[in-house]
C-alpha cells in the first residue's frame, strides 16, 4: 500500500519529525514533533510544529494520531500543541508509565492524569485510512521505545541512526545494551526493503548532507555498531564503552519533565508562572 512520508528536520536539535499519510483517504499521523525551546530565555515557540500544520492544511489531511516513539531527551515535544490544533490522539508505548514513574521521582513531581490518549502494546494495530499502523516494542535506549510500522516504512525513533552513525545510547535510566541488541534484531527481521526512518541525524564523519532514510537491508549489512552480523556480546561491549564517553543531551533536564506530560509545560504555580525544575547533582549527571 502507498505511504506518503514528509520529513521535517530541526537542525537546532538534529531531530526529524514525520508526517505520514495515506493518499487514498487523506488520513495522516505525525511522529516525534518538536516544540522549539530556547534554553537561555526559557521560551517555547511553535515554528517547527507550525511547518507540519502548514503541510497538513496544504494537503487537506486529517491527522488521526500524533505519536512519540519514546520520551525524548534532546527536544521538547509538540504533541500537546498539535493536539490542541488538530484534535488528534496522542500515542506512546504501553511502557510509558515506567518512564513517568522514574522521572516523577527524579523531579519530585506527580503527573496526576495520563496525558496520552492511548498507550500501545507490542504488535497493536491502528487504522490509518486504508493503511495499518503497527507498534513494535523496541526497548533498550529507554524501556518505552517503540517502532511504528506503516506499510513499507518503519519509524524507529532513536533505536537506530543512519548506518554510518550507529545505534542509540543505553545509559539513560532503564536503558540496556543487551535489550537494545535484541530489539534491533526485531527490526532486522522485517523485509530487507523496508524503509527505515530515524528520529535524528548528526552528520557522520565524511558526510556533508543530513539524511534520515535507509533500509533494513542497509542497516543489517553496514550499520557501524550492529551490522555485518556483529555478535550480541561484541555489541554490548562496544555500546557500553561508547556510552561512558557521552555527555547528557543539553536539553535533557528541561525536556523530559515536559515530555512525560506529552509536551505540556508543568502547570502554573500560585503566581501564575510556569516553571521547569532542574535536579542538581543527581545520577542524571553521568558521566
Amino acid at each position: 500500500m502507498s505511504v506518503k512520508v514528509d520529513a521535517f528536520f530541526d537542525e537546532a536539535t538534529n531531530s526529524v519529525s514525520y508526517l505520514v499519510s495515506d493518499p487514498s483517504s487523506g488520513d495522516a499521523m505525525i511522529i516525534d514533533p518538536v516544540l522549539d525551546f530556547d534554553a537561555q530565555s526559557a521560551c517555547t515557540r511553535s515554528y517547527s510544529a507550525d511547518k507540519i500544520l502548514a503541510a497538513v492544511n496544504a494537503a487537506s489531511l486529517t491527522v488521526r494520531y500524533c505519536a512519540e516513539t519514546h520520551i525524548h531527551a534532546d527536544h521538547l515535544s509538540a504533541g500537546h500543541y498539535l493536539k490542541s490544533k488538530l484534535g488528534c490522539q496522542l500515542l506512546a508505548s504501553a511502557r510509558l508509565p515506567d518512564i513517568q514513574d522514574t522521572f516523577e521521582k527524579i523531579y519530585n513531581v506527580t503527573v496526576h492524569h495520563q496525558p496520552f490518549d492511548r498507550l500501545l502494546e507490542d504488535a497493536e494495530t491502528l487504522p490509518l485510512g486504508t493503511l495499518r499502523v503497527t507498534s513494535i516494542a523496541t526497548p533498550g535506549h529507554t524501556p518505552a521505545c517503540m517502532t511504528l510500522r506503516v506499510g513499507d516504512c518503519a519509524f524507529v525513533g532513536d533505536t537506530l541512526f543512519m548506518p554510518d552513525y550507529g545505534t542509540a545510547r543505553c545509559d539513560f535510566p532503564g536503558g540496556d545494551a543487551k535489550v537494545l541488541y535484541q530489539s534491533i534484531h526485531r527490526i532486522f527481521d522485517l523485509p530487507e526493503a523496508t524503509r527505515v526512518f530515524t528520529a535524528h541525524d548528526y552528520l557522520a564523519p565524511g558526510r556533508s548532507q543530513y539524511a534520515w532514510e535507509s533500509s533494513v537491508g542497509e542497516q543489517k549489512r553496514t550499520n557501524i555498531h550492529i551490522g555485518g552480523g556483529r555478535s550480541e556480546q561484541d555489541f554490548i561491549t562496544l555500546r557500553t564503552s561508547r556510552d561512558r564517553s557521552l555527555a547528557i543531551p543539553k536539553l535533557m533536564l528541561p525536556a523530559v519533565q515536559v515530555n512525560i506530560r506529552a509536551g505540556q509545560i508543568p502547570p502554573a504555580e500560585g503566581n501564575g508562572v510556569q516553571y521547569l525544575k532542574i535536579p542538581v547533582n543527581t545520577s542524571l549527571a553521568h558521566p
